[in-house]
C-alpha cells in the first residue's frame, strides 16, 4: 500500500489497461485531497446510511469506505460527525457514489472524501444493506480488499491480486514520462509515434508526412 500510494491515479489506471477508473462524477471535494488504501465495500439504499454506520464500526485503520449509494444526490449520506469518526479511527478516506454534506468542515478537517456532490438534506437510518460484498461504484465493480487510489483526477480501483505485478510497470511509466517531458523541454515536442499512427488510421497515405 505504501508503494502504491506513491503513484498518481492516472499512472495506475494506465498500467492497469486503462481499467478501474470510476466515473468522473465521483470527484474530490477539494482538488488537493488524495488517498490510498484498502476497500471496505458498503451497499446502501438511496438516501439511507444505516449500513455506513455499521461499516465504520467494523472498519480497520487504512481502510477506504467504498459506498454504493446508487448515485443518489437527493440526500447526503455522510457529514462532519461520521467523517470525524472515520478520521479518528485511522480510515484512509471515503469514496461514495452518492452525496455528502458539511463540505466546509470536511475541508477544514483535511479528510479525503470523493463523492458525486453535496446536499444539505440528511439521510434516514432504517434500511438494511450489505458490507463486504462486491459493489458497483462509479461503474466499476469493487471487492473488499481491492486497492483504492484517488487524487484530483479521480478514483481508480485495482483488484488486490493484480497490484503487486503492476507496481514495477507503474515505476517504469513514471520514468518514461519523466524522460519524455525532459525531451520536450529540449525542444523535441513531436511525438515519435505520431506519423505511424496517422498512417495506420488512414489519415496519411504512403509517402505523405505532416
Amino acid at each position: 500500500m505504501r508503494q502504491a500510494s506513491e503513484f498518481q491515479a492516472a499512472i495506475l489506471a494506465d498500467v492497469n489497461g486503462r481499467r478501474g477508473a470510476l466515473d468522473g462524477r465521483i470527484a474530490a471535494l477539494r482538488p488537493r485531497m488524495k488517498l490510498a488504501g484498502t476497500a471496505l465495500t458498503v451497499e446502501v439504499r438511496p438516501g439511507d446510511n444505516l449500513m455506513i454506520h455499521a461499516a465504520i464500526a467494523l472498519a480497520k485503520p487504512g481502510d477506504v469506505l467504498v459506498i454504493d449509494g446508487k448515485g443518489d444526490r437527493t440526500a447526503a449520506l455522510m457529514g462532519t460527525i461520521m467523517m470525524t469518526a472515520c478520521k479518528q479511527l485511522g480510515l484512509a478516506g471515503v469514496v461514495i457514489d452518492g452525496a455528502v454534506r458539511d463540505s466546509l468542515e470536511i475541508d477544514e478537517m483535511d479528510y479525503p472524501v470523493f463523492s458525486v456532490g453535496t446536499n444539505p438534506n440528511g439521510p434516514t437510518k432504517n434500511v438494511p444493506g450489505r458490507i463486504g460484498h462486491p459493489v458497483s461504484c462509479g461503474g466499476v465493480t469493487v471487492h473488499s480488499g481491492d486497492l483504492v487510489v484517488a487524487d484530483a483526477d479521480g478514483v481508480v480501483v485495482i483488484e488486490r491480486e493484480r497490484v503487486e505485478a503492476l507496481l514495477p510497470l507503474a515505476r517504469k511509466k513514471v520514468e518514461d514520462e519523466t524522460a519524455r517531458i525532459a525531451q520536450i523541454g529540449e525542444g523535441k515536442t513531436a511525438a515519435s509515434w505520431l506519423e505511424g499512427a496517422l498512417r495506420t488510421a488512414g489519415v496519411l497515405k504512403a509517402g505523405e508526412s505532416l
